[in-house]
């Protein structure tokens, strides 16, 4: 008699295990971290890249982790806060503990005296920003692009649109999936690196792009047919997508000679 009152119990935790168990394995979306260096100085950006190309990406490909991205945008030279982008692939969000404590635990880096063991009034840096990002489902997974082009002149355009509300936001993020607009950028050859929502960072709701060019003319002559394509020409107008993006920020930029990118 005890027995048949358990078999219901012991039937749901098998099925709410196999349910759960299904969900995760349907979701196949990565995750990535984006990090960006705030600097002041031309100086400060060569010895972040230093520190990156000879110690940081090392560190990361020993910890398992590879194909990094590193950027800098194309206004740097001449910008009062100049910036280093660095794009990270995830295995799994456990790699964000792996990346921030690579720093203490792999003893290779000791040696990067000159960045670790700066002066308090020396840093090589003003701040480090992280974000946070999972894949959408129509790219769930990054792409290194398939570019022709000489590397130093190579364009890679990061794109942010911030929503006013959560529902908004949801909105937009529709519009690139069951909308159709990562296919019209997959149509028109992008080169997109990854599509990604925001789950972590400074500016939420919020969801950033990433698409890549051989140079600035070629970059500038894919955005003009974009814009007269019938069908994005068709998409921007749908009621259910009107306003949902308050903020964009475009930003441009070239590889670092380095960049796994």
């Amino acid at each position: 008699m005890r027995t048949k009152k358990l078999l219901p119990v012991i039937f749901l935790l098998f099925a709410s295990s196999f349910v759960a168990n299904a969900l995760k394995a349907a979701d196949k979306r990565s995750y990535y971290e984006i990090k960006v260096y705030r600097v002041a100085t031309n100086e400060q950006v060569k010895q972040v890249d230093r520190f990156l190309q000879n110690d940081y990406l090392p560190a990361l490909h020993r910890a398992g982790i590879g194909k990094i991205g590193v950027f800098h945008p194309t206004v740097n030279d001449t910008a009062a806060e100049k910036r280093v982008y660095i794009f990270i692939p995830l295995r799994s969000l456990e790699d964000l503990n792996t990346i921030e404590e690579l720093i203490v635990t792999d003893s290779k880096l000791k040696e990067a005296n000159a960045y670790l063991d700066a002066a308090y009034n020396a840093s090589p840096y003003k701040r480090i920003e992280s974000i946070v990002l999972k894949a959408f489902p129509m790219m769930p997974s990054f792409q290194p692009p398939s570019l022709t082009g000489n590397k130093t002149e190579r364009v890679y355009e990061l794109r942010s649109y911030e929503s006013a509300t959560e529902k908004l936001y949801r909105q937009k993020v529709k519009m690139f999936n069951a909308g159709g607009e990562i296919s019209l950028f997959k149509r028109l050859e992008f080169n997109a690196v990854f599509y990604a929502e925001v789950i972590a960072g400074s500016h939420m709701p919020n969801l950033m792009y990433m698409t890549s060019f051989n140079n600035q003319a070629d970059r500038d002559a894919h955005w003009k047919k974009f814009g007269e394509d019938p069908e994005w020409v068709k998409l921007k107008v749908m009621p259910e997508y009107l306003n949902t993006v308050a903020r964009n920020e475009t930003i441009l930029m070239n590889p670092a000679e380095f960049s796994e990118l």
